[in-house]
């Protein structure tokens, strides 16, 4: 094997990117469908509805 620790700090990075590309995504997609029920929301208000919402008529 090569010696003890010799890539220690490549998988350590590589461990962190993960990490950090992951939790933006997750956070990209929190935030996206925030906007998106806020916009649904701005056209329910306005009184544009949903053609599968069957309840509401």
């Amino acid at each position: 094997m090569i010696g003890d620790g010799a890539h220690i700090e490549f998988i350590a990075w590589a461990y962190v990117g993960v990490a950090v590309l992951t939790v933006a995504l997750v956070a990209y997609v929190v935030w996206d469908s925030l906007r998106v029920d806020a916009r649904l929301k701005a056209l329910d208000k306005a009184g544009i509805r949903r053609r599968s919402d069957e309840s509401k008529r």
